[in-house]
């Protein structure tokens, strides 16, 4: 099964030259320590910064440049920092091109959950709603399943949804997904896993076209 890192080195490899992306909380961090480097893309955080670079080496961090999930982060030339209503102008007037998010659940038509657990305590939604139903683009980076084993790729969500039929492709612990058409595409799978395991898996209406490569690092 893929580590953390190489979920966020596959995802990297959809980013395009040229894009603005909003990275979300958790795994979604970590691509940007993976940009290619033969593209330019800018990083935004909607608690006001155009520019994000990799994470800070141990003790070169500045406490006062975090990202949206409080993380410490390092900034590139060039990049601009302002206050979270023009942030949120941004993503509201669908000038962010990709939105990177974790998800507790995804359904098969494309609906997320990733910001509340009923009974648990939360801190609120955040940004998630306002980037899901503005975004024109919207990879999920995830885990497969539940630590007791339960699928989190679904006919239908469980819990309380942050957005509807926006989720356009997902990377997981063991497979890469596009979610089209009402099912998901089973693109690539991690090294050693089999397509059976991957049905198995997986809840939701899951299409296989052809061979299905392993991924490649």
């Amino acid at each position: 099964m893929l580590t953390k890192e190489q979920i966020a080195r596959r995802i990297s490899r959809e980013l395009k030259d040229g894009m603005y992306v909003n990275l979300g909380i958790g795994i979604p961090t970590l691509v940007a320590n993976y940009i290619p480097s033969n593209i330019e893309v800018v990083l935004q955080s909607e608690n006001g910064l155009l520019g994000m670079g990799p994470f800070p080496f141990e003790g070169e961090e500045d406490a006062d440049l975090i990202n949206a999930g409080k993380q410490t982060i390092t900034t590139l030339p060039g990049s601009s920092i302002f206050d979270s209503a023009a942030s949120f102008g941004m993503i509201r007037a669908q000038k962010v091109d990709l939105t990177i998010l974790g998800a507790m659940e995804v359904s098969e038509n494309g609906d997320i959950a990733n910001w509340k657990i009923p009974g648990k305590m939360v801190k609120g939604m955040g940004g998630a709603m306002d980037l899901v139903a503005s975004a024109k683009n919207i990879i999920v980076a995830m885990q497969h399943c539940s630590k007791d084993g339960k699928s989190k790729l679904l006919k239908h969500c469980s819990l309380p949804l942050t957005g509807i039929k926006c989720v356009t492709k997902i990377v997981s612990d063991i497979a890469v997904l596009d979610i089209k058409d009402g099912s998901f595409y089973l693109l690539e799978r991690a090294p050693g896993v089999s397509i059976d395991f991957i049905k198995g898996a997986t809840e939701g209406n899951l299409i296989i076209q052809g061979e299905v490569p392993e991924i490649q690092f």
